[in-house]
C-alpha cells in the first residue's frame, strides 16, 4: 500500500491552473504565455476577440473564500495590464479534501473544487 502524500503548494497551484486553463480553452481564449511558477504573475496571458487578458490564478485554502483576493497585488497587475491595454482577472480556486475538508488534498484521492469563474478587476 502506497503512503498517503499531501499535494505540495506547487502541485495545488498546478491543479488550480489546470482547472482554470480548461475553462479558458473552452471559452475560446488563445494562450499567449503561461507561467506556472508560484508567485510569478500573471499565470495566463491570453487573447480573445483581439483583446489581451492577464489572469492571476490562486489556490485558495479551505475555509477561505475563493472569491477574495489580495487587492494590492491585483491593483499592481491591473496597473501593469493597462500599459498593454489588457483586461485583468482573478481566478481563485478552492481545493479541499473530499472526505474531510480539514485534511490536506492527497495525491490520487478525491477533492472538492470551489471555482466560480473569473473576476474582472
Amino acid at each position: 500500500m502506497e503512503e498517503r502524500r499531501a499535494l505540495t503548494d506547487q502541485e495545488l497551484h498546478n491543479l488550480a491552473m489546470n482547472i482554470v486553463g480548461k475553462e479558458l480553452e473552452a471559452d475560446g481564449f488563445e494562450f499567449m504565455a503561461v507561467n506556472s511558477k508560484l508567485k510569478k504573475n500573471p499565470q495566463y496571458v491570453c487573447l480573445k476577440e483581439k483583446i489581451l487578458h492577464f489572469i492571476v490564478v490562486r489556490n485558495v485554502e479551505y475555509p477561505m473564500n475563493s472569491r477574495e483576493f489580495d487587492k494590492e497585488l491585483m491593483q499592481k497587475m491591473k496597473d501593469h495590464a493597462i500599459k498593454f491595454e489588457a483586461k485583468t482577472y482573478f481566478a481563485g480556486v478552492g481545493l479541499s479534501n473530499a472526505s474531510n475538508q480539514e485534511l490536506p488534498v492527497f495525491l490520487n484521492e478525491e477533492y472538492l473544487v470551489d471555482y466560480q469563474g473569473l473576476i474582472e478587476i
